[in-house]
């Protein structure tokens, strides 16, 4: 694995012509096929897979009719799928909004155009789509429907996602290559959860009460006793219907109060790795009453214990 500052000419890794123009990106290589590239450069155009046969690099020139247009300046985050023969583009595709935060997947054969602020970061993960368990006609489908920073899964895999892609620029292997392959595997989950969601037409505020009660478990999360009978009765609902909400959501309410508080301990390891607050510390004060207990969810979560993670953040 490398994690370094450097030139980047070719996004995708290939070898074709016309050359793409030379780029300066902090970039992340792992052996896997999974690179990570952060852009502070507010780039004209997203990162792409240049195509190795001349018939084919003739349909990388083509800007597509595809445009993601920002709605304010910060950190975006995208994801582009490599590999494959590259489908024809979709013609009716339309513009898609974003904000900052919003998670996006984009065909790195054909990205869209962009119409962002001068100032923007952005942070890409390309990765091959074998790694991802996608068809191609599933790249379109997951390129017309964003993660919103706002909704549930965005809450929990934006922030995620983009602390993984700055921390795997610093690592050091092992660490780096275990965080890489985290990032695999949470996007691939994020892809299957998109495509099943639009499969079936479930969104996730078909109930106003959603993001009422995600924003009360937030607000809540370093109280021991936070429970489904006490969000219930600060919402004045049955656990019953508390537990059909989740049901509908995709998961259940102590497994989304548990990746919240293990979120919010990341970021804490992260940002206090200088200080003297002990990792069992940071577990107490995100409702963690066992260290142990605390440590084990961790590891199972992000493939690396809390002690790792501090270091690596170090």
């Amino acid at each position: 694995m490398m994690s370094s500052t450097s030139t980047l000419e070719s996004a995708g890794g290939s070898t074709g012509s016309p050359h793409p123009p030379v780029r300066h990106d902090k970039v992340c290589r792992t052996p896997m096929g999974l690179d990570i590239v952060i852009s502070d450069e507010a780039p004209a155009q997203l990162l792409q897979e240049w195509r190795p046969h001349p018939e084919q690099a003739a349909l990388s020139s083509d800007p597509g009719t595809q445009r993601f247009i920002a709605r304010d300046s910060g950190d975006y985050l995208f994801v582009g799928v490599r590999g494959g023969r590259g489908a024809p583009l979709v013609q009716d595709a339309a513009n898609i909004f974003l904000g900052p935060g919003d998670l996006c997947f984009y065909d790195a054969h054909h990205p869209p155009s962009l119409e962002f602020p001068e100032r923007f970061r952005a942070k890409v993960f390309l990765v091959p789509r074998e790694l991802l368990r996608l068809e191609e006609s599933d790249v379109h489908q997951l390129a017309r429907s964003p993660v919103v920073r706002t909704s549930w899964l965005g809450r929990l895999l934006s922030p995620l996602l983009s602390d993984l892609a700055d921390t795997a620029l610093a690592a050091q292997p092992p660490l780096g290559a275990k965080l890489a392959s985290h990032a695999v595997n949470l996007l691939a989950t994020l892809a299957t959860e998109q495509l099943v969601s639009g499969a079936t037409g479930t969104c996730d505020t078909q109930s106003p009460l959603v993001p009422r009660i995600l924003e009360f478990i937030d607000l809540h999360l370093a109280d021991t006793d936070l429970s489904p009978e006490v969000i219930a009765k600060a919402h004045h609902i049955s656990v019953r219907y508390l537990h059909k909400l989740f049901a509908t959501e995709g998961r259940t309410v102590g497994q989304w109060i548990r990746r919240r508080r293990l979120e919010e301990c990341r970021r804490d390891l992260t940002l206090r790795s200088r200080g003297n607050r002990t990792i069992a510390a940071v577990a107490g004060r995100w409702g963690f009453t066992s260290a142990t207990h605390f440590s084990r969810v961790f590891r199972a979560a992000y493939g690396v214990s809390p002690r790792e993670w501090r270091d690596a953040a170090l």
